[in-house]
C-alpha cells in the first residue's frame, strides 16, 4: 500500500478549531479522485457544516465519522504553552504555526514554577503573538514494518476513510472537527443524518492505544468500550461480522477515554456506535507509531462492515 497520501494529511495543520486547512486538502482530494471511486458521493460542503466535509453514497444506512482536528498547544502571554487536546509536553519538542501570515516555529521547554509545577513554556527566535496556534512539526518515518509520524491520530483515521470511500455503494463519511478539545461537530451532523436519511448506525474512524492487551500487529482494534459503552446488542452483531470477514482483529476493553462516539452516546438520538481503529504506540506525541498490517485490517474491516451492516 502507499502512504503517500498519509504523509501529506499528517503534515497539515488542524489544531482543533483551525481545521480549514485540512478540510480544504479533503476536499481538493476528493474533486480530483473521487471520478475514479466505484459511487460518485454527494459531497455537502455548507456554510452551516463550518469546517466539516459530508458525503453520501448511495441509499446509505450507516455512517463513517473521521475527525480531522489534531492536539496542539495555543501561545500565552508570557512564553507559556496552552494545551489544545492532550499532547504529551516533550522537552525539545520542535512546533510549527502561523502567526498572522508568517510561518513561525518554537521549541518547547518544561519549565519547573515558583510553586514547583512542571509546565510547557516555548524558547523561538520569532515573536509570536499570543493565541496562535502551534502543533508538530511534520516527521514522516516509514519501514517495510510501520509507519511513525505526529498526527496519525486521526489523519490516519481520514487515511482509512479515504480508502474505504473509493470502493464505497451505500454510505455516509463524515470529516468532523473539534473531537480532541472537547467535541463539536457530530452532534449536529448525527441529527440531520438521521432526520435527512434515517442513519442509525455509526462507527469511528479513529486510532487507539497499544497496552498490554492491545498490541502492534493484532489486527484492527474492536472497542468493546472506553469511557462510553456502545450498545452491546450493536457490538456483538459487528464482532460477529468481523469474525465472518476473516480480517484480522483484537478487542479493546478500557475504562477511560473518548472519541466521536463519546459524543453521539450523550446526543438525544437512537445511535448506535462503534469505536474501530489500528492501535499506536507513543500516543499524543511526535513519534506516534502503527503497524502496516494493523492499518490494512483496518482499511478491510471497514469495507466489509461497509457492505454487510
Amino acid at each position: 500500500m502507499n502512504y503517500e497520501l498519509l504523509e501529506q494529511l499528517t503534515a497539515i495543520q488542524g489544531v482543533a478549531s483551525d481545521e480549514s486547512q485540512i478540510k480544504a486538502f479533503i476536499l481538493d482530494y476528493i474533486e480530483s479522485n473521487s471520478p475514479q471511486w466505484k459511487t460518485q458521493p454527494i459531497v455537502l460542503d455548507k456554510p452551516w457544516l463550518q469546517d466539516n466535509i459530508v458525503l453520501i453514497f448511495g441509499k446509505p444506512t450507516t455512517a463513517i465519522y473521521a475527525h480531522t482536528d489534531t492536539i496542539g498547544y495555543s501561545i500565552g502571554y508570557t512564553n507559556d504553552l496552552i494545551r489544545v487536546g492532550g499532547p504529551r509536553n516533550i522537552d525539545g519538542t520542535l512546533l510549527v504555526g502561523n502567526d498572522n501570515g508568517t510561518d513561525v516555529t518554537a521549541e518547547v521547554m518544561m519549565i519547573e514554577t515558583e510553586h514547583g509545577d512542571i509546565l510547557p513554556h516555548y524558547v523561538s527566535a520569532d515573536k509570536i503573538s499570543p493565541g496562535t496556534l502551534m502543533s508538530f512539526a511534520p516527521n514522516f518515518r516509514e519501514t517495510g514494518e510501520y509507519v511513525q509520524s505526529q498526527y496519525l491520530d486521526n489523519r490516519l483515521g481520514v487515511f482509512n476513510a479515504l480508502k474505504v470511500a473509493e470502493t464505497l455503494e451505500n454510505g455516509v463519511i463524515v470529516f468532523g472537527t473539534y473531537e480532541e478539545h472537547g467535541g463539536n461537530s457530530v452532534g449536529y451532523i448525527a441529527n440531520y443524518l438521521f432526520n435527512e436519511y434515517g442513519i442509525q448506525q455509526a462507527l469511528i474512524s479513529d486510532i487507539t492505544w497499544v497496552t498490554s492487551h492491545v498490541t502492534h500487529g493484532g489486527g484492527v482494534a474492536i472497542s468493546m468500550r472506553d469511557s462510553m459503552l456502545p450498545r452491546k446488542v450493536y457490538l456483538d452483531r459487528i464482532i460477529a461480522l468481523a469474525k465472518e470477514s476473516g480480517v484480522k482483529f483484537q478487542l479493546e476493553v478500557e475504562s477511560a477515554g473518548g472519541s466521536d462516539g463519546s459524543v453521539l452516546q450523550k446526543a438525544s438520538l437512537p445511535i448506535d456506535w462503534c469505536f474501530i481503529g489500528a492501535a499506536e504506540d507513543n500516543v499524543h506525541s511526535p513519534d506516534e507509531k502503527v503497524f502496516k498490517s494493523d492499518i490494512e485490517a483496518m482499511i478491510a474491516l471497514y469495507k466489509y462492515l461497509m457492505q454487510t451492516l
